[in-house]
């Protein structure tokens, strides 16, 4: 698994840092928060939130970022998980973290503007659901991270309808009876 950062400008030129771990088996997202403020206190809580009950992966990747303190290292060992900290400036020994940053900026950021650190949160929690549930990945066989359900036409008059997603950033398209 890999954890990192990125951020995000808001209208009003606040700072938002969103924070994510993503299993890079599936390309799964398994855990985010958004925040103004991101502390290594802060990180350690969300570890907690993302990896209860002795949940946690063997290795945890992640970069010389300052806010991955030695507290945060400790906590990350003292759950029972091995840190491999990135070289420094080689963000490709984490690029599957790289990599969905990119997506992430190419799917929804770059098509919006963001209010609030509210919205924000709302608007990555739509994107988490649509990335592992719906988005193909080439990584995983075309499919999502979840696993995704492949629809035959199931009758001669059935149509297909666009559901959407993100804000109508996105659709899923599925069969329909009609009428």
């Amino acid at each position: 698994m890999g954890m990192d950062f990125f951020t995000v400008p808001t209208i009003s030129f606040k700072i938002l840092y969103v924070f994510f771990i993503i299993d890079h088996a599936r390309r799964k997202i398994v855990h985010f928060n958004v925040t103004e403020h991101p502390t290594a206190e802060w990180v350690v809580q969300q570890l907690r939130n993302a990896f209860p009950f002795d949940s946690a992966p063997k290795y945890l990747i992640f970069d010389r970022d300052s806010i991955f303190s030695v507290r945060v290292k400790q906590f990350i060992k003292d759950m029972g998980i091995k840190p491999k900290v990135i070289s420094y400036k080689c963000p490709w020994q984490n690029g599957v973290v790289e990599r969905f940053v990119l997506s992430v900026r190419n799917d929804m950021l770059n098509q919006m503007i963001i209010f609030n650190e509210e919205q924000m949160r709302d608007y990555m929690k739509q994107y988490f659901e649509y990335y592992n549930n719906e988005r193909c990945h080439l990584s995983v066989g075309r499919d999502s991270p979840n696993g995704r359900e492949t629809l035959n036409k199931p009758f001669k008059s059935a149509r297909i309808i666009s559901l959407p997603r993100i804000g109508g950033l996105h659709h899923l398209y599925k069969w329909e009876k009609a009428a």
